[in-house]
């Protein structure tokens, strides 16, 4: 069994499209903490491949851009084929997302009986970090989907998430988009996962904010995910 202090069995998993300039800052500061990252370059037009090179971490690529579900779920795959790969971790590529935050989620994986931790904004006053419009789409999201509030979840959209080898070796991600997030809970519910929500923090920076979704997106988002992930009831 690999040292947890040297976090040797966990794998950064870093859907890339067009992040350039963050990157490498991204991927290096992860690295001092986890030596296990793989970036999918995800048909970047700009130096995004180079960039992710240059911090010294795995690097698969798509020839085009397939969307940050497919992104995941390659990912994924290239990381649970490797020797001694227990826990992973769903990272953003655009800073937002806090290394202290994967380690305290990979600590209480590795302890407590459950299979998957997902990150949420809405815990201990964090949401007031969380633009406005951001944080309407995301509370309509959870009231549209009966199954996120069935499995006691209040941030379903939230791309910090980490989970064991069960997880990663039935993780079959279908939808492409970013309506991949509905799919992960219905994946969740379907397999009967045990989650847990563990409360992180959201880096917000003009560079993360110009990316956002707006309200009709996420609803957009939420309406695709439930139409689509039916066939997993």
């Amino acid at each position: 069994m690999a040292d947890p202090i040297t976090n040797a069995d966990v794998w950064l998993v870093v859907p890339v499209f067009n992040e350039g300039q963050v990157i490498r800052g991204v991927a290096a500061k992860a690295r001092e903490t986890f030596p296990n990252i793989v970036c999918v370059d995800d048909g970047s037009s700009d130096n995004s491949a180079e960039e992710i090179r240059a911090a010294g971490v795995h690097l698969v690529r798509h020839p085009v851009n397939l969307g940050q579900g497919a992104a995941i779920q390659t990912g994924v795959e290239y990381a649970r084929k490797q020797p001694g790969a227990r826990f992973f971790v769903t990272f953003d590529a655009d800073g937002q997302h806090q290394v202290d935050d994967v380690s305290a989620m990979v600590a209480r994986l590795r302890t407590e009986p459950v299979d998957i931790i997902v990150g949420t904004r809405f815990a201990e006053g964090r949401s007031e970090s969380v633009p406005v419009l951001r944080r309407m789409a995301l509370r309509t999201i959870v009231f549209l989907s009966p199954r996120t509030r069935r499995l006691g979840l209040s941030d379903a959209h939230n791309g910090l998430r980490v989970f064991n080898k069960k997880v990663a070796d039935d993780l079959d991600l279908l939808m492409s988009g970013m309506s991949h997030a509905s799919e992960f809970i219905a994946l969740i519910d379907h397999h009967k996962w045990r989650v847990a929500e563990q409360p992180v923090t959201i880096l917000y920076t003009e560079y993360s904010r110009a990316k956002g979704q707006s309200l009709i997106n996420g609803v957009n988002i939420v309406a695709d995910g439930l139409f689509h992930t039916r066939m997993r009831k």
